[in-house]
């Protein structure tokens, strides 16, 4: 358990992880929507050097500003789950919904690295489907985190609520 001064500073440190976590959402959001718009100028039409032009400003913006965007606003999420102590059913929905946003990240990945490796035989699927499917997760993030609904008509299983005061199944090592 932390204490003292270095719990004191992780605390100050909440708006800073805030502004992180939201900012690498912003990035990471806005690059999963860019990217299909992107991916439907992958024609066959057009000349090897539009091709490859296409093909790196996709590649980089997922490698280099995408991903490494999710990467942060997941650590910087988890941190502030901690520091708040965050524990409500809202954040496990939301948590839900990040893990199918990382879902679609996968997805248009792959897109992106099927369009690589085969430019003339596979072509992108139209860019509104994998917007919708970015946006299904992002909006209803968006809804929880701002509403906060209580689900008080979701009731839990009292082995699930209540500490039971057992013994894990391994031992724990003392400090």
């Amino acid at each position: 358990m932390l204490d003292g001064p270095i719990l004191s500073a992780l605390t100050a440190a909440i708006p800073l992880f805030k502004a992180v976590h939201v900012a690498a959402l912003l990035v990471w959001a806005g690059g999963l929507i860019a990217l299909p718009l992107m991916l439907s100028r992958h024609d066959p039409a057009v000349s090897a050097e539009d091709y490859a032009i296409i093909r790196r400003s996709t590649h980089l913006s997922y490698t280099l500003f995408v991903t490494p965007a999710a990467v942060i606003a997941i650590i910087a999420g988890t941190w502030l789950i901690f520091l708040r102590e965050v524990f409500t059913p809202w954040l496990y929905a939301k948590l839900a919904f990040v893990a199918l946003l990382v879902v679609v990240h996968a997805w248009v990945g792959f897109i992106l690295a099927k369009v690589a490796e085969k430019p003339g035989e596979h072509t992108p699927p139209a860019p509104w489907l994998p917007i919708m499917a970015i946006l299904l997760p992002v909006i209803a993030i968006l809804v929880l985190v701002l509403g906060k609904p209580t689900f008080g008509w979701l009731t839990f299983p009292e082995w699930l609520s209540e500490p039971r005061g057992r013994q894990l199944l391994f031992d724990v090592p003392s400090r």
